[in-house]
């Protein structure tokens, strides 16, 4: 005779609940297994099977809960062990396989083909330790459709996850690994055919209902603690990964003010030259029989604005300096881009840079940091005379232009004549320790990534149909800029 179970709805929406939350802990542990190394690796490797093969273990058994037979239940204690371990160790293999470096397509397969055993090996071993007045067999096609399921959707989920470590990404990659768990388990439900024998006689021990809740409240409390330890550790890297930034930005910033000492130092004497010609000439006035006051007036007025203009350059240029927490003040773009002219004026008169300024009317504000968005124009600028110093034949032409994009942003491009760059140095270009120049550091385009990202904008390059390349970066408006957050002061 057929014996036909029910379900209970708050329990299957539980199962799917505990399977997810134990897929994003597992998955966001996965991140430090494939960052670490030697023993660490291990830990973290140890730590992430535990969480999702005792992840996928709950969920099963939350769902066995939830099926109702007309009679009692009770589990084999071996069984239910091997359940457990069958699950670890195949997550464990999954996760070795695809966290280390250089992930293929065959392994990120073999990787889902692990998962997926463990999934479908722990479902059926759970079945098995099944004990009661029933007898368990299977319709193959709905088994060979569950194993299906749990390898092809675990296998999306670990290519969701390993891309990237987008928050929003890997929730998706928890959900499908959740929808792996639970659709393979209610598939292979959907397989078993119960039966009810004459007489039917189980010898071992068992585990009523009770005992089997209490061990999915303990793994699902060690599943909090490991996702709590794992986001503490990450939140701490981040924090010092911050500081680590800040530090190579101030560094580069006076670095760069080092190399412009010659146009820093012309662009403060022009003021002050003509605040001291406007003393004398006030003087002169005064001397004269009779003073002509209205002179003086004018002259010493004159001498006032100058003073004002050169604080003013003085206190631009301590501001690029000066070591401060990132700052979101509402910004023109244009007026910074005119200081930064004038600040790097004499190295590019140096370097016989003709130097062309197409700045869009009617630009609306960004929200940004001053100091931090010059730093990546006045690097942009630098790189792109020091890029034509080395040209001996044709103009060297500079051209700084801004617009808007198609998405409504800000959009700011640096274009040179220079020797342009082979493209595989374009596809490297932003990255740390990157660089194309002797001597150079390959920090400079990877702090203006770094600043641009933060800001919420992109930075790419692209090279010209003529000679050289154009730096171009987005900035979102002041309304779009405000939920940004920015790291690097």
């Amino acid at each position: 005779m057929f014996v036909t179970g029910t379900y209970d709805p708050y329990l299957v929406a539980l199962s799917i609940l505990v399977a997810g939350f134990a897929s994003y802990t597992a998955l966001d542990l996965g991140e430090n297994v494939a960052l670490a190394q030697g023993p660490t690796h291990r830990i973290w490797l140890a730590a992430a099977a535990l969480t999702l093969g005792g992840g996928i273990w709950s969920m099963h058994f939350v769902a066995m809960l939830a099926f109702v037979l007309p009679m009692p239940m009770s589990y084999d204690v071996g069984l239910t062990v091997l359940s457990l371990m069958l699950a670890i160790l195949a997550t464990g293999g999954g996760f070795y396989v695809i966290s280390r470096p250089g992930v293929s397509r065959p392994r990120l397969f073999l990787s889902g083909v692990f998962m997926g055993i463990a999934i479908s090996g722990m479902h059926y071993t759970g079945m098995a330790a099944m004990r009661g007045p029933v007898e368990l067999s299977y319709d193959p096609l709905w088994v060979a459709l569950s194993v299906i399921i749990a390898i092809g959707a675990a296998t999306a989920a670990l290519w969701l996850a390993f891309r990237t470590k987008d928050t929003g990404r890997k929730l998706a990659a928890a959900i499908v690994m959740a929808i792996a768990i639970s659709g393979m388990h209610y598939t292979g439900m959907r397989a078993a055919v119960f039966t009810a024998p004459a007489t039917m006689a189980h010898e071992g021990a068992t585990l009523d209902q009770n005992t089997l809740v209490l061990a999915i409240a303990g793994i699902t409390l060690a599943d909090l603690a490991a996702l709590f330890a794992s986001v503490s550790k990450r939140n701490r890297a981040e924090e010092a990964l911050r500081q680590t930034r800040a530090e190579l930005a101030h560094i580069q910033r006076v670095t760069t003010m080092g190399e412009l000492a010659a146009s820093i130092s012309h662009e403060v004497m022009q003021p002050l030259g003509a605040g001291v010609t406007n003393a004398e000439a006030a003087l002169r006035w005064l001397s004269a029989q009779p003073p002509d006051l209205d002179e003086v007036r004018q002259a010493i007025g004159g001498a006032v604005k100058d003073g004002r203009r050169a604080l003013e350059i003085i206190g631009r240029i301590r501001s690029l300096i000066k070591k401060e927490p990132p700052r979101k003040d509402a910004l023109e773009v244009n007026e910074a881009i005119v200081e930064l002219i004038a600040l790097s004026r004499d190295e590019v008169m140096k370097n016989n840079v003709s130097v062309q300024a197409q700045l869009a009317e009617g630009l609306p504000l960004i929200q940004g940091d001053r100091v931090q968005l010059q730093q990546v124009i006045l690097n942009l600028i630098i790189n792109a005379v020091e890029a034509m110093s080395g040209v001996s034949e044709g103009s060297r032409r500079l051209l700084i232009a801004t617009g808007k994009d198609a998405s409504g942003r800000v959009l700011v491009s640096v274009q040179d004549s220079g020797p342009g760059l082979k493209p595989e140095s374009v596809e490297r270009l932003f990255d740390s320790f990157y660089t194309t120049k002797p001597g150079g550091t390959g920090m400079g385009l990877s702090i203006c990534r770094s600043i641009v990202e933060a800001h919420g904008g992109r930075i790419w390059a692209t090279p010209n149909a003529g000679p050289g390349i154009t730096m171009q970066f987005t900035l979102p408006i002041n309304d779009q800029a405000t939920a940004s957050g920015m790291g690097i002061s």
